[in-house]
């Protein structure tokens, strides 16, 4: 019964939110604002308290000297100098310019590092595809290198033309499998959450 009763609870208002996109109805449309604005709420309790485990996971391990230490140094210090910047006296939160000083001069820099160590494992990705000499890695390969070509910067009629070809491709092959993925990973989650909370087992089928 404990079990049976937040899963139902779940279900009834998925479903709720799944007939406000379906139906136009003003009862429908105020009751789902305020189911949304619930789940706000309970996301931003949950994201505190996540915070607040992070926190003492680390704090644990940095007093213990478990795991890395001096990661969770470094974790503790950068959590610790954001906070100050956005809670001080006086600050203005996330439009601070202490707060966008702190973004533009370390975690920009932080992020685009990540990205370009993101290019150098595709590299590494594609050379072992091409090891494998497998059909699907060829065409991707393929697809990346037509659309790194089709994005050079070519200047003239040729330039221009390239141009509206990659924004074609962004916009209608490209986006279609992206929606695509992003479709089928709705449903597959939707069907795996249902499946979960309702206690159905993969010998049931």
């Amino acid at each position: 019964m404990r079990r049976s009763l937040p899963a139902a609870l779940l279900v009834v208002v998925g479903l709720v939110l799944l007939l406000d996109f379906v139906l136009v109805n003003p009862t429908l449309g105020a009751l789902t604002d305020g189911l949304l604005e619930l789940i706000v709420l309970l996301a931003a309790a949950a994201a505190l308290a996540g915070a607040v485990a992070l926190v003492l996971r680390h704090w644990t391990d940095l007093v213990e000297r478990r795991r890395d230490p001096l990661g969770s140094l470094v974790l503790l210090g950068g959590l610790g100098i954001m906070l100050l910047a956005g809670f001080y006296p006086g600050s203005s939160g996330a439009s601070d310019p202490a707060v966008r000083w702190l973004v533009a001069a370390l975690l920009a820099p932080l992020v685009a590092a990540l990205f370009a160590m993101l290019f150098v494992f595709l590299l590494v990705a594609a050379r072992r595809g091409l090891a494998i000499r497998t059909r699907q890695a060829v065409v991707m390969l393929a697809a990346a290198l037509l659309v790194v070509i089709l994005l050079l910067p070519i200047g003239g009629g040729t330039g221009a033309w390239l141009a509206g070809v990659a924004s074609w491709a962004m916009d209608v092959p490209i986006g279609a499998v992206f929606r695509g993925l992003l479709i089928g990973v709705a449903v597959v989650t939707a069907v795996h959450a249902a499946r979960v909370l309702l206690g159905i087992e993969a010998t049931d089928d």
